[in-house]
């Protein structure tokens, strides 16, 4: 319950943050758009903060205790990698969505700055449905395969939310026009349940799920990254996962003893 509390709580705190700096970037009457003209610069930096704040989300302790995975497709990513059970990723995708809502309430404060960009929510640009489907495909790939790369390292594991800041910068800047660079269905389910907008969401699961299947596909057969193994369900405070194997083991042998003892009781 630990854990699943903390990863609502990280993921909130990446909404109302994140989409906070959005909003402050790009909303009418923004003050960062009178120093920033650029629009391709704003984008940049609005991606290198967004990436900021999941980053200080995974060093903090609520990572500590959840690991921070604060999106549901790095979630199945770990599933995917046997990292965790079923049950577990229920519960963190669960837990996620449920603070993504949450962490989208704040938002409604920033008023009509917030809701003439419908609060950060993500929607298909002008090039249409399918380049916003293809630009969250290949990014949420990037994302996935950035990821598994660093945590199957134990020489560089460490370094792992260093990579959130540069890398939503860099994907934010190049293809935010196409789709709004969502990479995570929790993100998007918050400003669309604020502002009761859900025609475009199918896209934001879809296209993300499609992206990390593709990532953990190409993981198999690239001759660099097939012969690693992911051995942690967590971006952050990898000395942790020692007290989440611990705690897998507790219940497991609880488990196994309680059907000794009612089998034994039986007979």
């Amino acid at each position: 319950m630990r854990r699943c509390f903390a990863e609502a709580a990280g993921t909130a705190l990446l909404i109302a943050v994140g989409l906070s700096i959005v909003i402050l970037d790009f909303g009418h009457g923004s003050p960062v758009a009178s120093v920033i003209k650029g629009v391709a610069a704003r984008r940049a930096l609005t991606g290198f903060l967004f990436g900021a704040t999941g980053m200080t989300v995974a060093i903090s302790p609520l990572g500590r205790w959840s690991g921070a995975h604060i999106n549901p497709v790095v979630t199945l990513a770990f599933l995917a990698e046997r990292t965790m059970s079923s049950f577990e990723a229920f519960a963190y995708i669960a837990s996620q969505l449920v603070g993504a809502v949450l962490g989208s309430l704040p938002l409604l404060a920033w008023g009509q700055m917030g809701s003439s960009v419908a609060y950060g929510a993500t929607y298909p640009g002008p090039a249409g449905v399918a380049a916003a489907f293809l630009g969250e495909v290949a990014t949420t790939f990037v994302l996935i395969i950035s990821l598994l790369s660093f945590v199957s390292s134990s020489k560089v594991r460490r370094f792992t939310p260093l990579i959130f800041p540069p890398m939503y910068a860099v994907m934010v800047w190049l293809e935010a026009g196409f789709s709004g660079t969502s990479t995570n269905p929790a993100r998007s389910l918050g400003p669309d349940v604020v502002g009761l907008d859900f025609r475009s969401y199918w896209l934001y699961v879809a296209a993300p799920v499609v992206g990390a299947a593709v990532a953990l596909v190409f993981r198999r057969f690239a001759p660099v990254l097939r012969d690693v193994e992911v051995d942690v369900a967590r971006v952050a405070h990898f000395e942790a996962a020692r007290l989440d194997g611990f705690a897998s083991s507790v219940r497991g042998s609880a488990i196994r003893a309680a059907f000794t003892s009612a089998k034994g009781a039986q007979e």
